[in-house]
């Protein structure tokens, strides 16, 4: 088995999108410049052929992907401390920690949560390869919450497909700067990388760019100037809920990507309070997650509690900036 190479079968959702933007959507470490010199290297075949870039991805088809060796040594098992919401022989729910990455890529090849799960867990999903062990879907390093791992192939396919078809139930908890106009709405704009910041992702209108992306929200509290927030991501693009909520003005509080602040201070509510940090990091939190088992065909649901730096932030505005 050749464990740099990925096998793919495309679902509706992406027909139409081309075969580079596709794989690089899929494969936040690389950028779209890289996976087009896998693909002008004869890296990639869609249905047994070789495939151009500007290839349209139709539904169904076969890709088969492989990337040049890594550069690093595979990932080794490391005692790193987890908490584990649910586990059985087939699937396991983590609750991630924030500035924990998920996977290693440039930068982080060490203290990724695929070390500590391949220390805590016999038997892992290789169907991403061994640098993705386990991985079913990502977390952003600074979000924390639910995140779901597979033990063994057909069951993190199986996942795979239900995330594909939107029927895995997802609940994120976000602090954002200002105030949403409506108490619910649905955040809909295509998601793409933005043109000049390899860092961030961008709205764009480009259909060939960008994937269709689309966000529920409701505001749970209100603050002067900040807002408490439920999100439901209908689909699962890179950044989406930090873009989505970004674009409406609405910032996730400590984002500093999309908002340029890195840390929330008590002072930063009010000038009596004190020169405290609340938050070292976006507060967004993947809160809960729900899905049909697909061997057992139990409804699984997991909940993590709000970090306690989350929580704290949360009563600071309660105490500074409350409406009443």
């Amino acid at each position: 088995m050749n464990d740099n190479v990925i096998e793919l079968t495309t679902g509706r959702k992406v027909e139409g999108m081309r075969i580079d933007v596709y794989l690089a959507s899929l494969f936040a470490e690389y950028s779209r410049s890289v996976i087009q010199k896998v693909i002008e290297a004869g890296g990639v075949q869609v249905n047994g052929r070789l495939a151009k870039a500007s290839y349209k991805v139709r539904y169904d088809d076969h890709v088969r992907v492989e990337f040049p060796p890594p550069a690093h040594d595979l990932p080794e098992a490391e005692d790193i401390p987890l908490e584990v919401l649910y586990e059985d022989d087939y699937l396991a729910l983590i609750n991630k920690p924030a500035d924990m990455v998920v996977h290693p890529a440039k930068g982080h090849w060490s203290g990724t949560l695929v070390n500590a799960i391949l220390h805590r867990f016999d038997e892992l999903s290789t169907v991403n390869g061994e640098q993705r062990t386990g991985i079913v879907h990502r977390l952003d390093r600074d979000t924390s919450g639910v995140i779901l791992i597979a033990k063994e192939e057909q069951t993190h396919r199986d996942l795979s497909l239900q995330f594909e078809l939107r029927k895995i139930f997802k609940e994120y908890r976000a602090l954002v700067h200002g105030v949403l106009d409506r108490d619910s709405d649905y955040i809909e704009g295509r998601i793409a990388r933005h043109p000049h910041d390899r860092v961030k992702m961008t709205i764009t209108d480009d259909e060939d760019e960008g994937r269709d992306a689309c966000t529920y929200y409701e505001v749970i509290e209100r603050f002067r100037g900040y807002s408490y927030v439920r999100c439901h991501p209908r689909t699962g693009r890179t950044h989406q809920i930090r873009v989505h909520l970004a674009s409406l003005g609405c910032p996730v509080l400590a984002d500093k990507v999309y908002s340029s602040r890195d840390s929330l201070r008590a002072s930063d509510l009010a000038p009596d309070a004190p020169d405290e940090v609340l938050l070292s990091r976006q507060a967004l939190h993947a809160h809960r997650l729900r899905f049909q088992h697909p061997r057992t065909g139990k409804i699984i649901e997991a909940e993590a509690p709000l970090p306690d730096e989350f929580q704290k932030a949360l009563e600071a505005l309660r105490k500074y900036r409350c409406l009443s």
